[in-house]
């Protein structure tokens, strides 16, 4: 603990003020015991806050209690030679007060504002850690993907634009060994809502589809890479605009992409 910094803050004068909440008082009381600089620094500051109450203040001498009584009940004429004028000590000593009570409440109102920025930078601090590790986590995946897409058993298939969407392009990577496809649909726009694209592994002759799975949570899928199991005997490939849900048979009039595979 920078116990400088700490005394610095302005914390203490408003610990002996009394303006601190409980939490905060049980705090500072904490560090007064544990701390003898901080403890000597809160002695100081009490015993200029009492100096400078003396001051301000008049006070009885101990025989005032028995000179005010002897003098009740009788009526004393005000004249006007024997009013006093207050010396000018007492007027400082009540404008010091004043101005230390100003202080202290300044002194408040910036430890406020200082709290307040350094929950504003531990909030960006916890929103920045999150970022850093959602990019490594990002990172890392795109990185076992890339692994998984250069393995010697990997058939690469393009699949190409059709009659509902010429612009449309995919490809399928196909390990045949580990029965599954990586559906690369960077190249097709995002389905309108209430539908998704579904993939289809097609035997040719006579033509068979079967389904091998749904490209959901399409737009959440930053890299559009997304795995399939495939155990078919495949001949081609081919994409479709389906209900979200998907459908038993492809619906021809959306079929997005296809790709043969080479013979």
């Amino acid at each position: 603990m920078d116990i400088e910094k700490y005394i610095a803050s302005g914390i203490l004068e408003l610990y002996v003020a009394g303006v601190l909440s409980e939490k905060e008082n049980l705090e500072v009381h904490g560090y007064v015991q544990k701390y003898p600089e901080i403890k000597t620094e809160v002695e100081a500051i009490e015993a200029a806050m009492l100096a400078l109450t003396e001051k301000s203040s008049q006070g009885l001498s101990n025989n005032s209690f028995e000179s005010i009584k002897s003098k009740i009940g009788k009526v004393v004429p005000l004249q006007p030679h024997a009013v006093k004028r207050t010396p000018w000590s007492n007027y400082l000593g009540w404008a010091a007060s004043i101005l230390f009570a100003i202080g202290l409440l300044w002194l408040y109102l910036e430890n406020d504002k200082l709290k307040s920025e350094i929950e504003i930078t531990e909030q960006e601090k916890q929103t920045l850690e999150e970022q850093i590790l959602n990019a490594r986590e990002e990172v890392a995946g795109t990185s076992t993907i890339l692994d998984q897409l250069r393995d010697k058993n990997v058939t690469v298939i393009a699949l190409g634009g059709q009659t509902v969407s010429p612009t449309s392009f995919a490809k399928a990577y196909w390990n045949t060994k580990a029965q599954k496809v990586f559906i690369d649909a960077q190249g097709l726009p995002e389905p309108p809502p209430g539908f998704t694209y579904q993939v289809w592994s097609l035997k040719l002759d006579p033509l068979t589809p079967t389904s091998i799975g749904l490209l959901d949570d399409f737009t959440s899928n930053t890299n559009r890479v997304f795995e399939l199991p495939n155990a078919n005997e495949t001949e081609a490939f081919g994409i479709t605009l389906e209900p979200e849900g998907g459908s038993e048979s492809p619906t021809l009039e959306q079929l997005y992409t296809l790709g043969a595979i080479a013979s």
